[in-house]
């Protein structure tokens, strides 16, 4: 097999997401799991069910996972990389010991890891990587042979990643009314998350303001900015801006909540907003309802033109930057050298997440970093 399709010293990967609901019975029992330790009531879950049941109580996210599986073994068969590809949820099924443990059972030893969360922070990663280690655990407590896991490196300056995301973009601003198509807005849409789980986000040399999590979005967010403006010719102005806050109200989270910015933009003039959600790899629930929901209504309300552009989803483009991923970072376990491929000013994140980044307020065990109980 030729180096650049080698995936060595791998021999699966695997491709572990959030998880959600597949039917009306499942969205309780999938946000106790969600919320579990926090000490929520049932009643309150029952409230926040009510986003899922306008949809059936069906949440889009385990079927776009499956289209990124399909994407991404045909891309892989294509080029002739050959290493299996499983699936794996934190928080609903397939869930990620099940996968693990017929993974372990299946003969693999040396298992690559990519989340469906292409940033740094808490909820981003670290979060994976403790469920990883519970899920090994289970599995050692079931006497079965370890594998040793990695996870693959922060993916958001890819161009696999950026290239669908301007396309998708450019292609929102072409649906504006041509008289405001020029002075459109675009909004950059991520999860907020606390202030303090974001400043904290990243290695410890990224922690303060907004930390790795704040910075790696405003360089996509610029990224994304200069290729619009060299395939339309206009300079969009843009700001980033945060959606689906859950926590407590008087905990700070990141802000301005994108409700609150349409109205903002609109009391400032701007003739229309283009919604781009950059934080979120495929069209879940945090997209269809409110983004495509709830922002779009108080856009309605306003009076205010907006389009919500693409999310990546399964892009052949998003598959192929996994495949070279994988494939770099095999090379990188071999001792080659290798030059990784990254856009924007922040070049590629770690492989290795190292101790003290991304922690918790109640440290559990994570798998895949320097601070591993699992070799």
């Amino acid at each position: 097999m030729p180096d650049e399709l080698d995936p060595r010293p791998y021999d699966a990967l695997l491709l572990l997401s959030f998880g959600g609901p597949e039917g009306p019975d499942d969205v309780v029992p999938f946000l106790e799991n969600v919320t579990r330790g926090r000490g929520i009531p049932k009643e309150r879950l029952e409230e926040v069910g009510e986003h899922y049941f306008l949809f059936g109580g069906v949440s889009p996210i385990n079927e776009q996972n499956r289209n990124l599986l399909a994407a991404l073994r045909k891309d892989f068969a294509d080029h002739g990389l050959d290493l299996p590809v499983y699936w794996g949820n934190r928080n609903w099924a397939p869930y990620v010991t099940d996968t693990l443990r017929d993974m372990v059972r299946d003969g693999h030893r040396r298992i690559l890891v990519v989340a469906t969360s292409a940033y740094a922070s808490y909820s981003g990663c670290r979060q994976y990587r403790e469920d990883l280690a519970e899920a090994l655990a289970t599995l050692q407590a079931e006497g079965l042979e370890l594998p040793k896991v990695d996870k693959l490196r922060h993916y958001f300056n890819h161009p696999g990643f950026v290239e669908p995301m301007v396309d998708g973009i450019v292609a929102s601003l072409a649906d504006l009314p041509e008289e405001v198509r020029d002075g459109a807005h675009i909004a950059f849409c991520t999860h907020s998350i606390p202030t303090a789980a974001a400043d904290t986000s990243g290695p410890v040399g990224d922690h303060g303001d907004g930390g790795a999590y704040v910075r790696q979005h405003l360089d996509v967010a610029r990224l994304i900015a200069d290729a619009v403006r060299e395939r339309t010719g206009a300079d969009h102005p843009w700001q980033l801006v945060y959606q689906s806050r859950s926590g407590a109200p008087h905990i700070p989270w990141l802000e301005p909540d994108i409700c609150d910015h349409l109205e903002e933009r609109h009391a400032a003039g701007v003739p229309a907003v283009v919604m781009a959600p950059i934080g979120f790899v495929s069209d879940h629930m945090e997209v269809i309802y409110d983004l495509d929901t709830e922002a779009v209504a108080k856009a309605g309300e306003l009076g205010l033109p907006v389009r919500r552009s693409c999310t990546v989803g399964d892009d052949p483009r998003f598959a192929a930057a996994i495949r070279e991923l994988v494939v770099e970072r095999a090379a990188t376990e071999r001792g080659q050298r290798i030059t990784p491929c990254a856009l924007g000013a922040l070049g590629a994140s770690h492989d290795v997440c190292p101790v003290g980044c991304c922690p918790a307020r109640a440290q559990r065990p994570a798998a895949a970093g320097a601070d591993s109980p699992y070799a």
